[in-house]
C-alpha cells in the first residue's frame, strides 16, 4: 500500500499530481475536471469519491473529492499524502457566513481555522494547537486575486464536526469574535498538512449568509465558483512555477 492503491483510492502512485484540489462534493470535482483541466482521466471511483488528474496551463493537477466532516476528508488527506506523494492540497468549498462583513458569493481565504472537532484533538494529543495555511499560498491566493479583480476576504473560519448541532446561539458567539464563516474541513486539512509536512490553502464561497437568513441561488453558486477555482489555479499555477 506505499504506493496505492489505498483502502479509499484505487489509484498507484503516480497517479496523482503533487498539486491536488480538494472539494468536497464528487460532482464538483467531476465539473472543475471536464471544465478547467485538459488530458483529464480518471483515477479513483472507489465509494463514489470521484478523482481526476489532467493539465492546466501545461501543469498536471488532480482534483479529489473528500466528501463531508474531518473524519472523512481526513482519510482523503493523508492517503493522498503518504501514498501518493501529493505535496499541495487546496480546498475549494462552500461555508456559510457568520459575519456582516461577508455576503452571498463572496470568497473567503481562510487564515486559520478554529474547531469543535474531537478528530483533531486526538491528532494533535489533546493540544490546542493553531490551524494554519501555507503563508506563501495565502499570498499567492490574495495576490492572484486582486490581479483578476476578484474580490477575496481573507479571515479565519470554523471548523465544526456537526451541521445539525443542538443550538445555533453559537453562530453569533463566532461572528463576533471575527469569524468570518463556519463549515466542516479545513481545521482537518491544515492540521494533517503541518502533521506531514506538506502546504495547504482553502478557500471558501459563501453559499449561506446565516446573519441575513439568506441561501444562494444555483446561477449564482456558479459564477462564484468560477472565480473561486479561477484562484486556485492560479495558485497552483504559481506553486508549480
Amino acid at each position: 500500500m506505499d504506493s496505492g492503491p489505498t483502502p479509499h483510492l484505487e489509484g498507484k502512485r503516480g497517479d496523482y499530481a503533487p498539486i491536488t484540489l480538494v472539494p468536497g462534493d464528487p460532482k464538483r470535482a467531476r465539473f472543475i475536471a471536464e471544465n478547467y483541466l485538459q488530458e483529464v482521466r480518471q483515477v479513483n471511483r472507489v465509494r463514489g469519491a470521484d478523482g481526476f488528474t489532467g493539465v492546466f496551463n501545461g501543469i498536471p493537477i488532480s482534483v479529489q473529492a473528500v466528501g463531508m466532516g474531518v473524519p472523512s476528508a481526513a482519510i482523503y488527506y493523508t492517503e493522498l499524502i503518504r501514498f501518493y506523494g501529493v505535496q499541495t492540497l487546496i480546498r475549494v468549498g462552500s461555508c456559510g457566513g457568520l459575519s456582516e462583513s461577508v455576503e452571498l458569493g463572496d470568497i473567503i481565504c481562510a487564515t486559520g481555522a478554529g474547531t469543535d472537532s474531537a478528530a483533531i484533538q486526538t491528532l494533535n494529543n489533546g493540544l490546542t494547537l493553531p490551524a494554519v495555511p501555507s503563508w506563501d499560498l495565502l499570498s499567492s491566493a490574495m495576490s492572484i486575486a486582486e490581479e483578476k479583480g476578484i474580490v477575496v476576504m481573507a479571515g479565519p473560519v470554523f471548523t465544526s464536526d456537526l451541521f445539525y448541532g443542538p443550538s445555533t446561539k453559537i453562530f453569533e458567539e463566532l461572528g463576533s469574535r471575527g469569524i468570518l464563516g463556519v463549515e466542516m474541513e479545513v481545521a482537518g486539512l491544515f492540521t494533517i498538512a503541518a502533521l506531514e509536512g506538506v502546504k495547504a490553502l482553502a478557500l471558501l464561497t459563501v453559499s449561506d449568509d446565516i446573519v441575513r437568513n439568506k441561501v444562494m441561488s444555483s446561477s449564482d453558486r456558479e459564477n462564484t465558483f468560477d472565480e473561486m477555482v479561477t484562484v486556485a489555479l492560479g495558485v497552483a499555477s504559481n506553486q508549480a512555477g
